[in-house]
């Protein structure tokens, strides 16, 4: 079930899921939503603090890149809860593969209709808790902000919605999510990694409930230090709040939402 219904994407999945990004969520060239919630549990004999995390319980973290139908692209489970997002997330599998050219991302392509012939990478979006990169976005820092700026923060918002949907979904399918799991730890990550396999196989036969996205009972990871940008990842966020104010790249909509 894993092989079929969560398997890293090829470069022609790759860009369908961008596709999907830009029919649902108006932003080009996005492959994929990325964020983590802490998983409550019983603390395991013999761990300490380890596990114990800023809201005062413990738990282990779930880390998620998720497509715009709502399902599961890549997990990664069993960090200590009191680790950041941003620890967690250079740590993991998905980033060393990203670091090292192997996730088959496609190439740069232009945003569609831009006057900007310069090709853009294909990003994934995430809050302030991560590190920007070539390939991560996040937010502009909430202070002096021009209207450009807080333009793409909200069209931003919008697409990493969908991660936020993913995990109410799966916390309100599979009700284990509603209390503390009281299981030794390779356990309780084997029990998370079968409820998101779970949530792919039923989210792909039945679809969802909407009311199911609205709310989460899993906790958010604390937004702690991650040091600045790279020149080239907040050249690259400039080019998307750019387009995103230009012809080609605004939505009617968008002065209205801010």
């Amino acid at each position: 079930m894993k092989e079929k219904f969560m398997k890293l994407p090829n470069t022609e999945e790759w860009e369908e899921i961008a596709n999907g990004f830009n029919t649902r969520a108006n932003f080009p060239n996005c492959m994929g939503a990325l964020d983590g919630k802490h998983i409550r549990i019983v603390n395991p004999q013999g761990s300490g603090s380890e596990y114990f995390n800023y809201k005062q319980f413990f738990s282990v973290v779930l880390l998620a890149l998720v497509d715009s139908n709502y399902c599961f692209t890549a997990i990664d489970i069993g960090s200590y809860g009191k680790n950041s997002d941003s620890n967690i997330f250079r740590q993991s599998a998905l980033h060393n593969l990203l670091v090292k050219g192997k996730l088959s991302i496609p190439n740069d392509q232009r945003l569609p209709d831009s006057e900007d012939d310069t090709p853009m990478p294909f990003v994934i979006v995430a809050d302030e808790a991560f590190s920007m990169t070539q390939h991560v976005l996040r937010p502009y820092a909430k202070r002096n902000l021009t209207t450009q700026k807080i333009l793409f923060n909200y069209r931003l918002s919008r697409a990493r919605r969908f991660v936020e949907c993913t995990f109410g979904l799966l916390a309100n399918k599979w009700r284990v999510f509603h209390g503390a799991i009281c299981l030794d730890s390779e356990f309780v990550v084997e029990v998370v990694q079968a409820a998101c396999d779970l949530h792919n196989f039923v989210r792909v036969r039945d679809g969802f409930q909407f009311e199911d996205t609205l709310s989460c009972p899993l906790e958010d990871i604390p937004v702690l230090g991650t040091g600045g940008a790279p020149l080239t990842a907040k050249a690259i966020r400039d080019r998307f709040a750019n387009y995103f104010t230009s012809p080609a790249g605004s939505v009617p909509w968008q002065f209205d939402m801010i």
